[in-house]
This record gives structure tokens, sequence and C-alpha cells, in this order.
């Protein structure tokens, strides 16, 4: 494995695209919880990414491609093989308006959603008022339909481009992504998004404002958000919501080691301070045993769990 690290790390440094070894992957998680990573590189452009792809592949070594960290909970051990992050695959989105009014916006995976919600409100574009707040990269936010208020991201997202395993580009429209709640035809594949394409109706910039900074504010009052998370812990079994269920078996505040079911919301596990992700796991299972056995419902962990 070391020999393959090295000749992985060479091929990075030959193709230009920057590269760690050993990097700590806490930093890069909202969850602030990670062992290091054999090999940590951080492409700027989809060619980057794909001969980033071709090292890894040629050189043995497995990946994860990593957005902004918001849904990923990284062994204490930490990852054996190359984390490529999109971090630095921003740059800003590219409005087209439509004849009909509203605008068809490109936008590339590594842009943070709030930059783009920012962004679509600045020019009068409606519908993603639901997503600000949400954490996390655009090319994230499409690999798991992440929806909130009565909104999911397939509800105005047209198209997405994508490399496939072989580091060759496809594009596919949204109809046939698979996208469904929280999840996705990416979730099953080693495909890496690269860009995504949105249709906006039009709206009034002000009142489109108004509603972000609600919902932000709904945000504020209801969740943990100053605390380490990786955002909702479970996700929402059919006929329930998680978090009641969690405080109907009275485990608000319940705790191992340094995780802990926010006092505040009980659908979120935050890091009180050095938890570990076996805190975390041992935490979340004991929460799901206990609803299964008070509720008869089963919660599924919505947190990737990456080892």
């Amino acid at each position: 494995m070391a020999q393959n690290v090295l000749g992985l790390l060479a091929a990075l440094r030959d193709a230009g695209v920057p590269a760690t070894q050993n990097e700590p992957l806490a930093p890069h998680t909202t969850f602030r919880i990670g062992g290091p990573a054999a090999v940590f590189c951080r492409p700027g452009t989809p060619p980057q990414l794909a001969a980033a792809l071709a090292a890894c592949r040629q050189s043995g070594v497995r990946w994860y491609l990593l957005g902004n960290g918001s849904n990923v909970l990284f062994a204490d051990a930490g990852f054996a093989g190359c984390v490529i992050t999109t971090a630095d695959m921003g740059g800003a989105p590219a409005f087209a308006p439509l004849p009909g009014g509203g605008a068809r916006v490109t936008v590339p995976a590594g842009l943070s959603l709030a930059a783009l919600c920012k962004a679509a409100q600045q020019q009068g574009l409606a519908g993603l008022e639901f997503a600000y707040g949400i954490p996390g990269t655009v090319g994230g936010a499409v690999y798991m339909n992440a929806g909130a208020y009565g909104g999911e991201m397939k509800d105005v997202l047209e198209s997405v481009t994508f490399l496939d395993e072989r580091g060759e580009e496809h594009t596919l429209p949204a109809a046939e992504l698979g996208l469904g709640y929280r999840t996705s035809l990416f979730a099953g594949k080693p495909w890496c998004i690269t860009q995504a394409v949105f249709v906006l109706p039009g709206g009034d910039a002000d009142a489109i404002a108004g509603r972000m900074r609600e919902l932000l504010q709904r945000r504020r009052d209801k969740q943990p958000l100053d605390v380490p998370s990786a955002g909702s812990t479970f996700k929402r079994p059919a006929g329930a919501y998680a978090g009641q269920l969690i405080e109907q078996c009275g485990l608000r505040g319940f705790a191992v080691g340094g995780a802990q079911v926010s006092e505040k919301h009980c659908g979120f596990v935050v890091n009180t301070g050095g938890a570990t992700c076996a805190d975390v796991l041992a935490l979340t299972e004991a929460v799901a045993r206990t609803v299964r056995e008070r509720t008869g419902y089963t919660l599924e962990r919505e947190i990737r769990v990456v080892e």
C-alpha cells in the first residue's frame, strides 16, 4: 500500500494536482471527526479531477470524493486511500435567461449551496429558497437530493454532468438520475459530479430574500448550528419523524463519549468536544435500538460512514 501511495503522489504531482500525505480529515468535515487520509488532493478543474481519478486507478489506490464534508463521518483510523475534495472546484454560476421568464443556471459542483442561493436571489430567481442554510456543495446536494421545508433539489434540477469510473464525461437529465428521498443514482455509482444545471422561475428579489431569511432563522431557532454535527443524523421513517421518536423515548441529551443527542433538536447528534467516530456509531446504534424496541420504527442513518 505504501508503494502505491508513493506512486499516486508522484502521478498527482506530474499531473499538476495539489496533494498532501496523511492529511487529518476532521478539519475538512462539519462533524470535526476523522483520522488522516493517506492522500488528500484538491483538483481545481474537471480535467484535474479526471487526472486524479486516473492516477488512483493506475496506482491501485481507492478514492473517496468529498464536498463540504457536511454529511460524512470518517473513521477514527482515517481513510487508507485518496480523499479527493471538490472544495477548489467552485466558480461563479452562469445564468442564461429563458424566453418565458426565469433562467437556466449552470453551476460547478464545488460551489457552495449557500453561494448559489444568494446568486440566484440577486438575479431575481426563485425556487432555491428551501436550500438556503443547507450546508454543503452543489455536487453534494445533488448527490443526496438535499431538501428542506417542502423543497428538494429534484424540483429545480434539469441535468447533471459527471465523470464515470473510467473518467469519461456524461450528462444525464434529472429524470434519469433516480432522485428520491435523500438519494440518487450517484449513491450507488463510482461517479463524480462536475456540474449541475437548474431551471429557476423569475420572482421578486426582495420577496425571495425575505423567504431565505425566514427559513434560515427557523433553522437557527430549531437546529444546533453552533456545535459540530453532520446535519440531520437519521432519515425520516415513513409515517413519523426521527427527532420526535427519539424525544419520545427520553433520549434528549443522551451521550456516548463526546457524542450527544442534541438538547436542541433530537434529530441531530452533535460533537460536544473530542467525539470520535466510535462514539457516534455507538450512540446512533443505541438510539436506533431503543427507538425500534419502544416504538417499532426503524431508524436508518442519513450520514455516510466512511472507513
